[in-house]
């Protein structure tokens, strides 16, 4: 005996022999209904407009909020910059530090204070005291603790503040006598390296 327990319908067939999911009914029921208190001003014409379509489209509508541009405040124009005379700098102050690192290439540095911002050896960085002794290759320093310490010039950068002005001595372009760097005219040369 070939008994058919179940038999699956395709949606053409299931127009044709009028057949409906018990759900199906509910679900329109349910979709017009809504429709109907969601567009009230909507006909029952245009509603059935709405069904037809494969799509229900909700119209809603999400409001973004535009981002406002931050204004970047400019700088000022090289015109403002002049009428302001923001780089006049007095002819006096022009000349001073080149004058005074000139009369510091030639000075005799016995007695300034001195520190070491530079050098290849690290344990000699930071070392700040009295310029005690300069010879060609060394300078000795002492420090605030009473210790004695000799600091080779090469590959070592000093600093001295005069006038308020910090100069930096390359300890390797600086290995000479105080008594011949004062009668020594120096050059100055581009690149200095440790």
């Amino acid at each position: 005996m070939n008994s058919v327990i179940y038999h699956a319908f395709s949606q053409k067939e299931a127009k044709e022999f009028d057949i409906q999911h018990p759900g199906t009914q509910r679900a329109e029921a349910f979709v017009r209904a809504f429709l109907k208190r969601s567009m009230p001003r909507m006909s029952q014409q245009a509603q059935e407009d709405h069904l037809q379509r494969k799509a229900v489209v909700l119209e809603y509508f999400t409001h973004r909020k535009q981002k406002e541009k931050k204004k970047k405040s400019k700088g000022l124009s090289a015109k403002q910059r002049r009428e302001l005379r923001l780089f006049d700098i007095n002819p006096e102050q022009q000349r001073q530090p080149q004058m005074i690192q000139a009369k510091l290439l030639k000075a005799d540095l016995h007695g300034a204070i001195v520190s070491v911002t530079k050098s290849k050896c690290p344990s000699y960085v930071g070392i700040t005291g009295i310029l005690l002794q300069e010879t060609k290759h060394i300078f000795k320093i002492i420090t605030k603790e009473d210790r004695l310490k000799v600091i080779p010039k090469l590959n070592c950068v000093f600093t001295v503040e005069i006038d308020g002005f910090i100069s930096y001595i390359y300890g390797s372009k600086f290995q000479l006598r105080s008594s011949e760097r004062s009668a020594k005219k120096f050059k100055a040369k581009g690149t200095i390296d440790l």
